[in-house]
C-alpha cells in the first residue's frame, strides 16, 4: 500500500480542505508525488457536463500531477446538505470509492483522502465516515478548528478514532476565525490532552497562501509523516 492519511475534523467547516491542500504542499516540498480525493461532497455546481464540489477542484488542481476529476470525487451531490440526504438517488457504495482510491494510490507517492464533515458524519444511509475511513485503512489526520467547544471536540473525535482502531497518526490546528480569544492557549490545551503530534498550526489567513501554510508544518521526518 502506498504512504497516505485520511483526513477527518472535528465538524464541518472545520478547514480540512485548506488543510489538506498545505499538507500537498508539504509533501511537495518534500520532493515528493501528491494527489487527494475527496470521495464524498455536497453542495456542488454544475459544469463542465458534470455536478463538481469546490474543494475537490481545489484538491485537483494542487496534485503533482493531471487527474479526472471522477477519480478525485466520484459521489458530488447537488445539495448542500448531509451526503446521505444529497444523495438518496446515487447513495455512496464504499466499494466504488476503494476502486477509485486504489487507481490514485498508483500514481501518487502520497495520497491524502479528505472526509465529508466530522467523524460520525453520515455518508449515507448506513455507513459515517468512521466506516469510510475504516474502508481505507490509512492512518487519520485529525484536523481541528481554534473556536470556542473545539477542546471538547477534539478530544472526543480523538477517542472515536482509536475506538475504531485505526491509528491517529497526529493533528493540525486551523486558526479560522481572526478574533478568537486565547488561541494559543487552547492549542497548548488540546496538545497536552492528546496523545498524538501535533504537526502544525496554520495562522488565520483570509486568502490562502498555501506555500507560507506549508511551511507551518513541523519538520518531522519523513519516515514519521509517511509511514
Amino acid at each position: 500500500m502506498k504512504n497516505g492519511y485520511f483526513i477527518t475534523g472535528t465538524d464541518t467547516d472545520v478547514g480540512k480542505t485548506w488543510a489538506t491542500v498545505t499538507l500537498m504542499h508539504y509533501f511537495k516540498q518534500q520532493g515528493r508525488t501528491v494527489a487527494a480525493m475527496k470521495p464524498v461532497a455536497s453542495g456542488c455546481l454544475w459544469q463542465n457536463g458534470q455536478w463538481q464540489n469546490a474543494d475537490a477542484l481545489l484538491l485537483q488542481q494542487h496534485a503533482s500531477l493531471p487527474l479526472d476529476y471522477a477519480l478525485i470525487n466520484p459521489y458530488a451531490y447537488e445539495l448542500p446538505v448531509s451526503p446521505h440526504l444529497a444523495g438518496v438517488a446515487n447513495p455512496v457504495d464504499l466499494n466504488t470509492v476503494i476502486e477509485r482510491f486504489n487507481a490514485m494510490q498508483t500514481q501518487a507517492e502520497v495520497l491524502l483522502v479528505e472526509g465529508a464533515g466530522g467523524w460520525y458524519s453520515p455518508i449515507n444511509a448506513g455507513q459515517d465516515n468512521s466506516d469510510l475511513a475504516m474502508a481505507l485503512q490509512l492512518p487519520v489526520l485529525l484536523v481541528v478548528a481554534i473556536r470556542l467547544g473545539c477542546i471538547n471536540h477534539a478530544k472526543l473525535t480523538y477517542r472515536a478514532i482509536i475506538a475504531s482502531g485505526l491509528c491517529c497518526a497526529g493533528w493540525l490546528a486551523v486558526c479560522n476565525d481572526a478574533e478568537v480569544l486565547l488561541g494559543q492557549e487552547t492549542v497548548a490545551t488540546i496538545a497536552a490532552a492528546l496523545p498524538t503530534p501535533l504537526w502544525g498550526v496554520l495562522p488565520f489567513q483570509a486568502v490562502a497562501d498555501f506555500e507560507r501554510l506549508a511551511r507551518e508544518v513541523r519538520r518531522l521526518g519523513t519516515d514519521e509523516l509517511t509511514g
